[in-house]
């Protein structure tokens, strides 16, 4: 499994938004655009907190990441960068 960086992650579907909406998950959610996205990122909200209570830290684990994934996917959408969630930290 390759893993990456959250910085890695974020340049990595900054490229994605701009591909093919039928071949990239990534650019076919910034194109159903802010509500779609958010709807997602409550669903995978909901699915790590059910995780953290039911199931181990593995499965956890890889909830957050798909959160994360989607949280940055909405942060593309809306062009919003790293270093202005950083100056929130």
């Amino acid at each position: 499994m390759s893993k990456k960086t959250f910085e890695e992650l974020f340049a990595e579907l900054q490229q994605k938004a701009s591909a093919d909406p039928a071949t990239s998950r990534t650019a076919e959610l910034v194109g159903k655009g802010v509500h779609a996205i958010g709807k997602k990122v409550v669903e995978e909200a909901a699915e790590v907190w059910m995780a953290a209570e039911y199931e181990g830290a593995e499965a956890t684990a890889e909830e957050i990441s798909q959160l994360l994934y989607h949280l940055q996917v909405m942060m593309v959408a809306r062009g919003i960068s790293l270093d202005d969630v950083y100056a929130h930290l």
